[in-house]
């Protein structure tokens, strides 16, 4: 299989442009699609059109020539819009998107997912650490509630179609400027970032991601979690979970800094390796 030409949804924003830029420095054509205009620093990267992926003629159209999407558009997390509003648009947007994909019949959906399936925020301990993909589905919020519907659908238009179906249930998103912020911040208390069990991912991360599950020997309609090697803390990860969740069985093998957001199946099937750590640029 062949993928020459990938659309990237949502391309303005902060996942898309980091995975435009990607894409396009390994050889990929890229058309990146977005209701907001292409950034300054995406100008001569690729391709942009504008359209509003709510319609199903215009998510039709900008799929219509395309190999591969990569489907990054959505309304990025709970508590921007009230919580029907969250999850109307984006299990709509992820519908048409999924079904132009299958009528213009393109070799694989890649597709942004969420770590908030899995029972986040932890106001509610989690059953086991590190919480693996056997963790979900534990929706809290309308938001993670339309990541596990459009699970749903990528299984069923899989089913229709056979088109491979890859969501990737990124964990937090965050880059250097932010891990700048740890030394003051939630180094100095825990409970700061126990909302997902202090896990992250760099943005760099995000985009390799991405990337590899274009040509990750998937068939069906798979979701893996997309988190960086560690946590976002500097102190051990077992010591974390006894001082924030001392009754939660905690596996005997955890690293001493590993992440507490299981990794290993997208290590597994995507042949995704994080690269990027916080301790590339703060000391720890």
């Amino acid at each position: 299989m062949t993928i020459h030409r990938v659309v990237v949804t949502g391309s303005s924003g902060r996942a898309g442009r980091v995975t435009v830029k990607d894409l396009s420095h390994h050889g990929y054509d890229v058309l990146g699609v977005d209701t907001q205009a292409a950034p300054a620093d995406l100008q001569g990267q690729a391709t942009f059109i504008r359209a509003d992926l709510s319609d199903l003629g215009q998510a039709t159209e900008v799929l219509r020539d395309a190999d591969a999407v990569i489907h990054l558009a959505n309304i990025p997390a709970p508590g921007l819009y009230p919580p029907e509003v969250t999850f109307a648009q984006n299990t709509h947007m992820n519908y048409n998107v999924f079904s132009a994909a299958c009528h213009a019949g393109l070799k694989r959906v890649v597709w942004a997912s969420s770590e908030t399936t899995l029972g986040l925020p932890f106001d509610n301990p989690p059953r086991y650490a590190p919480v693996d993909e056997a963790h979900y589905p534990y929706p809290e919020s309308s938001y993670a509630l339309s990541k596990v519907v459009t699970e749903t659908m990528a299984q069923q238009f899989n089913r229709w179609h056979n088109i491979p179906f890859i969501g990737l249930r990124f964990s937090n998103i965050i880059n250097a400027d932010t891990y700048k912020t740890f030394p003051d911040g939630c180094w100095q208390d825990a409970q700061q970032r126990k909302w997902n069990l202090w896990g992250y991912i760099d943005e760099q991360d995000v985009a390799l991601a991405c990337r590899k599950s274009l040509t990750a020997n998937v068939q069906g309609a798979e979701s893996y979690i997309i988190a960086a090697a560690d946590t976002v803390m500097n102190r051990p990860s077992k010591d974390l979970m006894q001082e924030v969740f001392p009754n939660v069985p905690v596996a005997d093998t955890l690293g001493e800094y590993e992440t507490l957001l299981a990794i290993n199946k997208a290590r597994e099937q995507l042949e995704f390796h994080p690269q990027v750590s916080w301790r590339d640029f703060v000391d720890g």
